[in-house]
């Protein structure tokens, strides 16, 4: 049993070891263009807006697996994810080009007009990555559910390729090097497009919709996927929304432009080790009929938290650390200097991202979402009350960013955990 769930996973591994790989490739190519600070500063801040901005979307995958088993369910689900698509690039846009959307991006962060720009810039081109990304998730899904993660660890694997040709082929040229932010847009998406385009072959290979209905009234109707997927969206809109907060009090720091520099890159690979667990979540609704009472499905998960910490040890804890930021990312020594101490912290989200993924697939297994809707609102107030206090006991910067992401991780987690006990 141990064998076939390390086989189903490890492809789902693999997707986000590389996209994670991606990431760094891409943070490699910014440090290396001129205003490399300005350039990373303003794409993680307009990044985190973009994943808050597609939060309602974010959690499509689940949504597939569980509710879209036949022809009809899935064209049901496949409107749902366009219509909301749609409604979110109006918000996107309104973001990007309102009064609003100014003082949300400037004043709200304290960040000058020139930086500014850089993340308007970023938020219009955009655009396009929100239906693409909620088509992917949705496909993803229907892969899952007929146990062919193999295909989707191929997708990211040929969306990173495009990355890192991209990031080659541009580096070089005129205009990128005029206009660096244009880099990590255009590679992100021709990596977003390529990822489509993959799974959309793999999903038209392996997956046989049947005809049938999935009830007798009719199949899957529209309030039964809005009243799955709402405590999913409002938990990853809080989520998602983590980041921006915590932005929004470093970026009001002294050097609040090198500390949000200094901290796209440190979400980026202090998420190494243990983001991959979140993949966990599908294997409870994938294997229940494998292993009646997932016995041993939930000491898996266990070793895998076991791994994740592993893992966490020897990359920011050893030297390996040094190579990391200096020589893969290729940072100055003075900025890996600001990264070393939140790197650090990054162990301790291990086993608490282990159990989270346990409970999330037992509420996917059962339908009961609903039980994780409040843990959005409780993470959102553990970093809120982190952001305030810690200073009190001498954390600032990066440090305290990261301190308060793991708070927030922790009270998320304990609230599923008393919703599902209830």
């Amino acid at each position: 049993m141990y064998f076939r769930l390390s086989r189903f996973l490890l492809p789902l591994v693999l997707t986000i070891v590389i996209q994670e790989f991606g990431g760094q490739f891409l943070n490699a190519g910014m440090a290396r263009l001129p205003n490399a600070t300005d350039t990373l500063a303003a794409y993680g801040l307009a990044w985190g807006l973009v994943l808050l901005i597609m939060a309602p979307i974010a959690q499509s995958a689940p949504m597939s697996l569980v509710l879209a088993a036949n022809r009809r369910d899935f064209g049901k689900a496949l409107r749902y994810v366009l219509a909301a698509a749609a409604l979110l690039i109006l918000l996107q846009i309104a973001l990007a080009v309102t009064p609003t959307g100014r003082w949300i991006i400037d004043d709200l962060h304290s960040i000058g007009p020139a930086l500014g720009d850089l993340v308007r810039t970023v938020l219009l081109w955009t655009l396009p990555i929100i239906p693409i990304r909620g088509l992917a998730l949705l496909l993803t899904g229907q892969l899952i559910r007929v146990k062919r993660t193999a295909v989707i660890s191929y997708a990211t694997t040929a969306s990173v390729a495009v990355g890192i040709g991209l990031v080659f082929a541009l580096l070089p040229v005129g205009w990128i090097q005029a206009r660096p932010i244009l880099l990590p847009v255009v590679a992100a998406v021709g990596m977003a497009v390529t990822e489509l385009g993959v799974l959309t072959l793999g999903f038209r290979r392996y997956v046989q919709l049947e005809e049938r209905e999935g009830k007798g009234d009719g199949g899957l109707r529209y309030r039964e996927i809005v009243g799955f997927v709402w405590p999913l969206a409002l938990m990853t809109l809080v989520q998602e929304f983590s980041r921006p907060l915590i932005n929004l009090f470093i970026a009001r720091q002294s050097d609040g432009a090198l500390a949000l520099a200094v901290l796209a890159v440190v979400y980026s690979l202090g998420q190494w080790p243990f983001r991959w667990q979140n993949e966990m979540r599908t294997l409870p609704a994938t294997f229940h009929d494998d292993d009646p009472g997932l016995f041993y499905t939930r000491r898996f998960i266990a070793l895998c938290g076991l791994l994740s910490v592993s893992i966490s040890l020897v990359l920011f804890w050893t030297p390996v650390r040094d190579f990391l930021l200096l020589t893969a990312i290729g940072v100055d020594p003075a900025f890996a200097a600001h990264a070393y101490a939140p790197l650090r912290l990054f162990v301790a989200f291990s086993p608490v991202v282990a159990f989270r993924a346990w409970l999330h697939g037992l509420a996917y297994w059962k339908r009961r979402t609903r039980v994780m809707a409040p843990s959005g609102p409780v993470r959102l107030v553990a970093i809120l009350l982190a952001l305030l206090l810690l200073p009190l006991a001498g954390l600032h910067g990066v440090t305290l960013g990261v301190a308060a992401l793991l708070a927030g991780f922790t009270g998320e987690t304990l609230t599923v955990w008393w919703g599902l006990r209830r």
